[in-house]
């Protein structure tokens, strides 16, 4: 019976939000302007980045970062938009299946992208000496090559893992997107040894990169400790903390949503914890960088006056 309704199983149906109908137009008009600052605030941080005056390592990886955010909204966000004004909420199953793999891709390549991020850092504090000859341009463009195909392996395998269990219909996803969590629920099977594997592959994916940047940072504070100047000291820590406050907002959503992929206590909080996930952070994401950094500000100042005059 299982494997006769995972075969019959031709489409989805994404609940998301109908438990709470009186928010629905509320939730429209907060997303629909949320997403459109993510697209903007991304879009101007990728013009700004490409700026001649910005062409070091540092930015390359915002840019990137910027281009994965932009992304990661895009493949749940006008979704999510259209089902909350529609009564029809289906999703096929290859669109699942693709919006699984396409989700699961952006977020394992953005942790690693991060963990890139923060080794630039470390070398630029920690051997400035040797930085230029280090981060050089085919070295950027390794790190985020290596960052995309260890996306693109978490992303195959987990997308092929869950799409074997056996899913029962008539497949309401309790979710505004198709992700892991949601997908086991469906399962007839047992899926304690599934959930398992989604641990592993969250320590992975999420808590090793993570261990690799608080280890970069250690450095990177030591060494800063080690500057005789105050302005040098607060110059160099500004534009670090930037770094680690992404980081921080990542793992935390991150952890909420994927560490009990089955427990039904904290949905809700999965819930919350998806949206900010994708659509908040990828908002914040320009503004936490531009705001607290210096030339970021004064090339964007300049990129604005060009466009208001047009």
């Amino acid at each position: 019976q299982d494997a006769a309704n995972h075969t019959l199983l031709t489409e989805f149906v994404l609940s998301g939000f109908s438990s709470h109908p009186e928010l629905q137009h509320l939730l429209f008009f907060t997303i629909c302007l949320v997403y459109s600052m993510t697209l903007i605030g991304n879009l101007l941080i990728c013009m700004v980045t490409a700026h001649p005056t910005l062409h070091t390592p540092m930015y390359f990886f915002l840019r990137v970062l910027s281009v994965l955010d932009i992304s990661t909204a895009s493949v749940v966000v006008p979704k999510m938009l259209a089902n909350l004004l529609s009564e029809d909420r289906s999703i096929s199953y290859l669109g699942c299946v693709t919006q699984l793999y396409c989700v699961v891709f952006l977020a394992a390549t953005e942790w690693y992208l991060l963990a890139a991020m923060a080794y630039d850092r470390y070398v630029a504090v920690c051997r400035p000496l040797r930085y230029a000859a280090v981060m050089d341009t085919r070295a950027c463009l390794s790190l985020v090559l290596l960052s995309c195909c260890s996306g693109q392996v978490v992303s195959v395998v987990q997308t092929a893992w869950v799409f074997t269990l056996s899913l029962c219909g008539p497949g309401r996803i309790d979710y505004f997107f198709c992700d892991i969590p949601p997908l086991i629920a469906l399962s007839c099977a047992d899926t304690s040894l599934y959930e398992k594997q989604l641990i592993s592959a969250t320590v992975l994916v999420i808590f090793t990169p993570f261990c690799l940047i608080l280890l970069s940072y250690a450095c990177i504070v030591s060494s800063i400790l080690k500057i005789s100047s105050a302005e040098s000291r607060h110059r160099t820590f500004s534009t670090c903390s930037s770094h680690l406050t992404v980081v921080t907002l990542y793992c935390a959503s991150g952890t909420l949503i994927y560490l009990q992929p089955k427990s039904s206590n904290s949905h809700d909080a999965k819930k919350i914890a998806a949206l900010i996930y994708t659509t908040v952070i990828p908002t914040l994401n320009p503004l936490i960088y531009s705001l607290r950094n210096k030339e970021v500000k004064e090339v964007l100042i300049r990129v604005m006056a060009v466009l208001m005059k047009k």
